[in-house]
């Protein structure tokens, strides 16, 4: 079924009992072409286009829980592409292009809003490399428009000015950038991925990957062996557990990252916010719940659990930066496992397995990558080359240390970036 607004016209007079699944329910193939490992936004958009871009649709995306249960579904739902460096800027630079076209692709509304995001600046160092990201975005072919203090008090005029310790200098503003309903883009995948054929296999946890003669041959899973020519893996926070069914050590930590949403309010925050000094960020949702969020809990772990003294510190952060925040009642909290690089760039390349692929390391970076991640690992998987856009996530960059992509300059340490 096409949706449409005839159709939800015709559905809404019959009671709404016409609506098929968005996706089917089907059991295990003894084998396929590509097993994709991972049913979040990474991995349904690699099977996704498999399928659309290069025609292979003898897939199976392996999930070990519901689709859309993992960092996809736990995330502040921001799209950018306000990147510096060389190779992280073309990349969210297509990754940005593919949101602007995804609805129309999947036939879904995904709820993407180009409210624009204004990263503000609280000292002239601070302004200097505003503008050098901003030169670097608009040499890319983005947007960037560098905001002086009056200019972001007349769009912000909620904040406070006036806070002696971090006075705000103004800020750059990146108007296509926004937000997008995060589980309603892992539903909007998978019913487009399911469309063209790929199978859609939750409760199918991968226990161990079957390797012979130095090539892939297939997983071993709570629903059976399924056999398979190429397998990738782009499982987020899981990826060093994962990895290691085949014998690989990742230069990956995971860590937690807590996010907050507010009870629904009226609308008073129009774009996506980001305090400089304080690494907090928030917007506000169509519900009108303010979502926000700061800083990892700084210790690895596997919980999607925060600590109360990170709480602490991101209320901290926002009641500086808007006092107002303060009248509101939070309503829930949630945590997302990051899979934190030691330069604070992702890795899509093959392994020293023939036909093993890999995709992680996406730290901050996983929501807003999403399409742009999938779009380069099924070119990866399907041409055996690295996307132009991807060209630079190489992962023996660790090894050799030629390439690292440090886009913050805070050094080789995980929980920094």
């Amino acid at each position: 079924m096409r949706y449409s607004a005839l159709q939800i016209l015709k559905q809404g007079l019959s009671g709404n009992r016409g609506w098929g699944r968005a996706w089917r329910k089907p059991e295990p193939k003894p084998d396929y072409d590509v097993i994709v490992i991972g049913g979040g936004g990474h991995g349904l958009a690699t099977a996704y286009y498999l399928a659309a871009e290069h025609g292979i649709t003898n897939v199976a995306v392996l999930e070990k829980g519901y689709l859309g249960g993992g960092n996809v579904g736990r995330n502040t739902t921001i799209v950018r592409a306000n990147y510096g460096l060389p190779g992280n800027s073309e990349f969210y630079s297509h990754s940005l292009k593919l949101w602007e076209g995804m609805e129309q692709a999947l036939n879904y509304n995904v709820m993407h809003s180009q409210r624009g995001i204004i990263n503000l600046f609280h000292s002239d160092g601070q302004r200097d490399a505003a503008a050098r990201r901003g030169n670097a975005m608009r040499n890319q072919g983005d947007d960037a428009i560098l905001l002086d203090r009056d200019a972001c008090r007349e769009m912000l005029p909620y904040l406070d000015y006036e806070q002696s310790r971090f006075p705000i200098h103004g800020g750059l503003y990146h108007p296509r950038g926004g937000t997008a309903r995060h589980d309603a883009v892992a539903w909007g995948l998978a019913r487009g991925a399911d469309r063209l054929g790929v199978d859609l296999l939750e409760n199918c946890e991968v226990t161990g990957i079957d390797i012979e003669g130095g090539a892939v041959t297939g997983v071993q899973t709570t629903r059976g062996a399924i056999r398979a020519r190429k397998v990738a893996i782009v499982v987020a926070g899981r990826s060093s557990q994962v990895a290691a069914m085949a014998g690989m050590r990742l230069p990956i930590e995971s860590h937690v990252l807590q996010a907050f949403v507010t009870e629904g309010l009226k609308p008073v925050i129009d774009h996506v916010v980001t305090y400089g000094m304080g690494h907090f960020y928030i917007s506000q949702s169509d519900k009108g719940g303010l979502v926000f969020g700061g800083d990892l809990d700084f210790y690895p772990s596997y919980a999607a659990r925060g600590n109360l003294p990170m709480v602490e510190h991101v209320m901290e952060a926002g009641m500086t930066l808007m006092p107002m925040i303060g009248r509101a009642r939070l309503l829930r909290s949630w945590g997302g496992i990051m899979d934190m690089s030691p330069d604070g760039s992702p890795i899509i390349d093959t392994t020293h397995i023939d036909g093993l692929f890999l995709n992680c390391g996406w730290c901050y970076g996983g929501f807003k990558a999403v399409p742009g991640s999938g779009h380069c690992m099924a070119h990866l998987i399907a041409t055996g080359r690295p996307h132009v856009a991807a060209a630079k996530f190489r992962l023996d960059r660790f090894e050799t240390g030629v390439g690292l992509m440090d886009e913050e300059g805070t050094g080789a340490q995980h929980n920094l970036h």
